[in-house]
């Protein structure tokens, strides 16, 4: 739906493994879709530490801040693996925000949606265990709750990226990650498979 209202000011490129979409502190100035893959975003410190705030799948926008007056990228884009995303000048995207309300109401709904997920994360950053952190990080890759259950995570991300994300260690995160596959929450087969009994580690006071 979203394509199909698109003119013809608007770039489709595929992406290899940590190739970069846009660059922390460029310049703002397009809205980008995601049609096949993973893109991840990463905050750059002063100090050149490095946090990824979110891991993003096919559907889903980012790149958005433009359409509010954001001169410059606070944050970095980049493929998690071969991806292909859609580019969309702030101009055309706020022609077809204007143009089709049916969109524009699905474009809302996403956003809320992505802000709900972030004042979710927030909560889950200050107040539980880099344990219930990890947990929870490994329900939403595999997408707990929606239909059909949990999925099997088969993007590689390494541990170093889980600890990114949940802001602890690499060596934590290997404690934890052992601790749930003898658990029974999580099994390797070629690729990594979240159990729903992993949500009891949530559940747990």
């Amino acid at each position: 739906m979203f394509l199909a209202t698109l003119n013809r000011r608007h770039t489709v490129s595929d992406l290899r493994r940590d190739e970069v979409v846009f660059r922390q502190s460029v310049a703002a100035d397009a809205v980008f879709y995601i049609q096949k893959g993973k893109i991840k975003i990463v905050v750059t410190s002063k100090q050149g530490k490095e946090a990824v705030v979110g891991i993003l799948g096919v559907g889903e926008f980012f790149g958005e801040g433009c359409l509010i007056g954001q001169p410059l990228r606070l944050a970095t884009a980049k493929a998690m693996i071969e991806s292909q995303v859609v580019r969309v000048g702030k101009a055309e995207m706020l022609r077809v925000l204007h143009a089709e309300p049916t969109f524009a109401e699905l474009f809302m709904t996403h956003l809320l949606t992505r802000n709900s997920r972030i004042e979710e994360d927030l909560v889950d950053q200050l107040f539980n265990s880099s344990e219930k952190r990890l947990a929870r990080t490994l329900l939403l890759l595999a997408n707990f709750g929606k239909e059909g259950g949990p999925q099997p995570i088969t993007t590689r991300i390494s541990q170093e990226t889980l600890a990114e994300i949940i802001g602890t260690t690499r060596p934590r995160v290997s404690h934890f990650m052992n601790k749930f596959r003898k658990l029974g929450f999580i099994a390797y087969n070629g690729h990594l498979e979240v159990h729903s009994s992993l949500l009891s580690v949530l559940l747990r006071d």
